[in-house]
């Protein structure tokens, strides 16, 4: 009986000893490592796999420290969340803040590489949202658990039944011919246009050295749409869970 409360209080002081790590690691590892799931329950999940894992793969661990564990994460897990709801300081601690990608069409570079998202993501979200095109939209926003909400400016969102006296027009999309200073040949050949049309174009918004854009495509109608590598300083609307 004195050795099974020995391996149950060791059990006990693993779990208090190794969540605390997990969630600091999780946490530096950044939102894109949890998916869907909201960080501390991705914890959570993760432990309770290895425990369970474990006791099924190794027969020399006991069977009885494995529920007490598997019972002790639960009540944890239950104490955390009404924790998160009461002292919203710590909810805050433990779980990543909204970041704001994409303004009125502009990539936020800076805060892209706070969080770990590349263009390439950021592209391939959109298009998961329906958005071919990034200037369609007013803010993008990568939340607590890594998915994109997206604010598509007015004249590009949905038409409604109030709104059927409004003409829709066609759906737009864009390719990418300059993406971090570098020219997509094959995107302007598509577009039948050349590096001529785009240097004059790139001119005319007082634009010399590729190496000054993040991001830039043109849609089919030959609107050229430019994110610079720099963002303007303009304030960002404050985005909260």
């Amino acid at each position: 009986m004195e050795e099974t409360l020995k391996d149950l209080l060791l059990v006990l002081g693993r779990i208090v000893t190794i969540l605390p790590l997990l969630l600091f690691t999780t946490i530096y590892m950044g939102k894109r490592t949890i998916g869907q799931l909201p960080i501390f329950d991705f914890l959570i999940v993760i432990i309770l796999g290895a425990v369970v894992g474990a006791d099924i793969a190794d027969p020399e661990i006991k069977h009885l420290p494995t529920a007490f564990t598997i019972v002790m994460i639960g009540l944890l897990q239950k104490i955390v969340t009404h924790w998160k709801i009461k002292n919203r300081k710590f909810g805050k601690f433990i779980t990543f803040e909204p970041t704001l990608v994409i303004k009125d069409g502009n990539f936020l570079v800076e805060n892209m590489k706070k969080i770990g998202y590349s263009i390439d993501n950021i592209l391939q979200m959109l298009r998961e949202k329906d958005v071919f095109d990034p200037a369609e939209v007013d803010l993008a926003v990568i939340e607590a658990d890594g998915a994109l909400s997206v604010l598509k400016k007015i004249s590009k969102q949905t038409v409604t039944k109030e709104d059927l006296t409004i003409q829709p027009t066609g759906n737009t999309i864009s390719f990418p011919v300059i993406i971090e200073g570098n020219v997509y040949k094959d995107s302007l050949n598509y577009l039948n246009l050349d590096e001529e049309w785009l240097r004059q174009q790139l001119s005319q918004h007082g634009i010399i050295d590729y190496h000054q854009i993040f991001y830039a495509s043109v849609n089919q109608n030959q609107a050229l749409h430019i994110s610079l590598a720099k963002e303007p300083q303009t304030p960002l609307p404050p985005i909260r869970h």
